[in-house]
C-alpha cells in the first residue's frame, strides 16, 4: 500500500521540482539579462567620461595622459553658456505650460461625459504613439510659415505637442480617484470653481502633478526630433548641439565631443536630482490614494 501511494505521489513530485527548477531559471536568466545590460551601460558611460580627459587614447586600456583642456575647447567652440541657457528656458517653461494646459484639461476629461470623448482620448494619444519625425515635419513648416521656426517659442510650442496630452493621461486617473463627494461638499459650503480647484482639489492632486511633470522634464531634455526642426541658430537646446557637434561639416576632436557629451549627461543628472529632491516616486501613487480617501 505504501509502494502505491509512493508510486501515485512521485509524477506530482516530479512536476513540482521541475516547475521549481523552471522557475530558477527563469530568475537567473532575468537577472543575468539585467546585469548585462547595466555592465554595458556602465562600460559606456565609463569609456565617454575617460575618453573626454584623455589627452590620447589608442588600442591601451588607459590613456597614455589626462587633461581638462577638451572641455575649455568644447565649452568656447560650442558655446555652451548659450546653450545651456536655451535648454533651461525651453525645458522650463515646457514644463510649466503643460502644468497649466494638461492638469485643468485631464480635470474636465475625468469628470466630464459629452459626445465623441473616447475618439478625443485617441487623439490625445497620437502625438506619443506615433514617431515624433511624422508629425514633426509639417508641424514645423506651420511654425515656419508663422514666423515661429527657429526662435525659441517654436522649440517651446513644438514640445508642447507631446507633452500636454502626456500630463493629460497621467493625470486622468489620479483625478479620478478623488471622490467627487469632496468637491459637492466644498461647494456646498461656498467654495467657487476657481477656488475650490487651488485650495481643495490640487493638494490632493500634487503627487500625481509633480509625476507627471517629472516626466515631462525628462522627456523635454532628451526630445531630440522636434527640437532639432524647430531650433535655429540661436535656440538650439543641447541635445541637438550635441547632434551637430557630432555630425555638422569640419573635424573636430573625439574628446571635446566627449566632453559635450558629458556636459549633456551631468546637466540631465542635476535636473533629476532637483526634480527628485521635491518628487518621491515611489511614494507617489500611494500618497494620492490615501489623500483621495
Amino acid at each position: 500500500m505504501s509502494t502505491a501511494v509512493l508510486d501515485n505521489a512521485s509524477p506530482a513530485a516530479s512536476g513540482t521540482s521541475l516547475r521549481a527548477l523552471g522557475a530558477r531559471l527563469w530568475v537567473i536568466a532575468v537577472w543575468t539579462t539585467v546585469v548585462f545590460f547595466v555592465i554595458n551601460l556602465f562600460g559606456i558611460i565609463a569609456a565617454v567620461v575617460t575618453s573626454s580627459f584623455a589627452t590620447r587614447w589608442l588600442r591601451s586600456w588607459l590613456p597614455q595622459g589626462w587633461t581638462t583642456k577638451w572641455y575649455a575647447s568644447a565649452w568656447a567652440e560650442f558655446q555652451l553658456t548659450d546653450v545651456l541657457i536655451v535648454t533651461f528656458q525651453a525645458v522650463g517653461a515646457v514644463v510649466l505650460l503643460s502644468g497649466l494646459l494638461g492638469v485643468p484639461a485631464a480635470y474636465a476629461l475625468a469628470r466630464r461625459e459629452f459626445p465623441g470623448k473616447k475618439l478625443l482620448m485617441l487623439l490625445f494619444l497620437l502625438p506619443l504613439l506615433v514617431p515624433p519625425m511624422t508629425f514633426g515635419i509639417p508641424l514645423a513648416t506651420v511654425l515656419y510659415q508663422t514666423g515661429l521656426g527657429g526662435t525659441l517659442w517654436g522649440v517651446i510650442l513644438a514640445n508642447l505637442v507631446p507633452t500636454v496630452p502626456f500630463v493629460i493621461l497621467v493625470m486622468i486617473p489620479f483625478i479620478e480617484q478623488i471622490d467627487p463627494r469632496i468637491e459637492a461638499a466644498a461647494r456646498v459650503f461656498g467654495a467657487g470653481t476657481l477656488r475650490l480647484f487651488v485650495t481643495v482639489l490640487l493638494p490632493l492632486l500634487l503627487p500625481g502633478v509633480l509625476a507627471a511633470l517629472l516626466l515631462v522634464l525628462v522627456r523635454t531634455i532628451a526630445m531630440f526630433e522636434l527640437t532639432f526642426l524647430t531650433a535655429g541658430p540661436e535656440s538650439q537646446t543641447l541635445v541637438v548641439a550635441l547632434y551637430y557637434a557630432v555630425f555638422a561639416a569640419g573635424v573636430r576632436a573625439v574628446q571635446s565631443i566627449d566632453a559635450m557629451a558629458v556636459v549633456y549627461m551631468v546637466t540631465t543628472l542635476v535636473w533629476l536630482v532637483i526634480a527628485l529632491r521635491f518628487v518621491n516616486p515611489t511614494q507617489m501613487v500611494t500618497r494620492s490614494k490615501r489623500q483621495a480617501h
